[in-house]
């Protein structure tokens, strides 16, 4: 997997005159050490720049504006610090002002009760509600804490922050994105249509390679190509290969030397590829294996040319750190309302098998020969807690919506071909009828992870997507 990116946080400590001020310089120094603590870098006023490094005047918003915009590039998000009651006026303003555009979290530090003598008194609880009232009049969306005041060393704050850190992520990670669709939609999957129009309007861009070039590209290498030796060594390390063709892994080898480098070349970040089945008469293997790969390294793929698919996969990502993969909701499993079965066929990243191995397609092989069906990641798909996600297009509402929600893949015992797993949901029943009302595809992003909360937060409060937030 990729190196996780250190985060950088900007802060806002809040102060008010007639409030105790000793309370915004030790909130200042303990809210720093917490984020760095967390491993965030942070950038915040200095006591040298405003009393205590905290904002408090229109001037000081100004100067606090200013670093921040100095440091845009790598400001993720901002804390909004309340050690005592807070000037609402000035945060706002600092915020405006700075034009960031990043996810904001309003934290309040609460008073004690044999502190409430005037010396001491914060009124942080009163002040929060103020501050984000002017936040709410600025037009400035902001994030909230779990309970209404929280200290910054308390587990909860720790909680909240790591929530806060996966907003952050995916807000930044979906903003400005790339995303490369390799191939046409297959003429059989009208479900995976979407808009390229709709999508760059939040800031997302499609950029397309025809089959025909990949093809092209790859009947010019050699089998002793650097590019494509490096590529057949990582296949072998990656998944057993036993009793695999060496000419159907040297063809895998050659597609992905050819998709890694476009992918650079171009900029993009994630990948939806086609598949069924013009790679398989074409070129004589399926994709799955180097698909797998790159979802494995954090560069979500997914298949039929599913966009929004692998844009679901990669908010996950973005959410968790983790890899993610592109799932058919495929089976009822048994008579349990609230278990199902998820299949693909496979290009499941390795992080999701309890064991895997390299094998063919079984359901291809019968139309065009199990000879050129190599290629796919076989194996069950281990237990642990699962997070899912899906977004689509709605050109007639023009807009973006979709769903998030939660629950479990089990041990349940599961006998099938492929990449499968039984999950459990609660009111799975609710959400199936959900997504058939509503008209979304067969398809569903997957995560081994509790991070629906944050995808849902990122993509409805500063994204402004349409989301449904199942069993919330």
């Amino acid at each position: 997997m990729a190196n996780k990116k250190k985060m950088t946080m900007g802060v806002i400590v809040g102060n008010r005159g007639f409030f105790p001020d000793h309370l915004a310089k030790t909130g200042r120094e303990e809210m720093i050490r917490v984020l760095q603590k967390a491993g965030m870098d942070v950038v915040v006023l200095g006591p040298d720049q405003t009393k205590y490094g905290a904002v408090e005047t229109y001037e000081e918003a100004k100067r606090c504006a200013e670093l921040f915009k100095s440091q845009a590039d790598a400001i993720d998000g901002v804390v909004v610090t309340l050690p005592n009651f807070g000037d609402e006026r000035a945060i706002a303003d600092t915020l405006r002002l700075s034009r960031l555009g990043v996810p904001v979290l309003v934290q309040a530090t609460p008073d004690t009760p044999g502190k409430m003598a005037i010396t001491h008194r914060r009124d942080s609880f009163c002040g929060k509600m103020s501050a984000c009232n002017n936040l709410r009049q600025y037009g400035i969306p902001y994030s909230l804490t779990t309970l209404h005041t929280e200290t910054p060393d308390s587990p909860e704050f720790a909680k909240d922050l790591e929530w806060f850190a996966g907003v952050c992520r995916v807000v930044r990670g979906l903003r400005n994105l790339r995303i490369g669709a390799i191939g046409a939609r297959p003429t059989a999957f009208n479900t995976v249509r979407y808009s390229e129009k709709l999508l760059e309007a939040s800031g997302i861009s499609v950029e397309t390679l025809d089959l025909s070039e990949v093809l092209g590209r790859i009947s010019r290498m050699k089998d002793s190509d650097d590019s494509v030796v490096q590529k057949l060594s990582s296949i072998r390390k990656y998944v057993t290969t036993t009793d695999i063709p060496q000419l159907a892994l040297v063809k895998m080898a050659k597609l992905g030397a050819v998709v890694d480098d476009w992918m650079k070349n171009s900029n993009v970040q994630i990948s939806a590829v086609q598949c069924w089945t013009s790679l398989e008469e074409n070129l004589g293997v399926v994709p799955c294996t180097v698909m797998s790969m790159m979802s494995e390294s954090l560069l979500s793929s997914a298949c039929e040319v599913d966009v929004c698919g692998v844009m679901g996969m990669h908010a996950l990502q973005l959410a968790s750190e983790t890899p993610s993969a592109l799932l058919d909701w495929n089976n009822n499993y048994g008579t349990d309302p609230n278990k199902a079965v998820c299949f693909h066929c496979s290009n499941l990243p390795k992080h999701f098998f309890k064991e895997v191995k390299m094998d063919f397609q079984e359901i291809i092989a019968g139309t065009v020969g199990k000879e050129n069906t190599f290629g796919t990641c076989v194996g069950n798909v281990k237990s642990g807690a699962m997070s899912f996600a899906r977004f689509s297009t709605d050109d007639t509402g023009g807009k973006i919506r979709g769903y998030s929600g939660g629950g479990r893949f089990t041990d349940d015992p599961l006998q099938t071909f492929g990449g499968a797993g039984v999950v459990e949901i609660p009111e799975l029943q609710k959400l199936l009828r959900y997504i058939c009302e509503n008209g979304f595809e067969h398809h569903v992003a997957a995560n081994f992870s509790s991070v629906a909360p944050v995808v849902h937060e990122a993509t409805t409060r500063y994204l402004g997507w349409d989301m449904y937030a199942h069993c919330a």
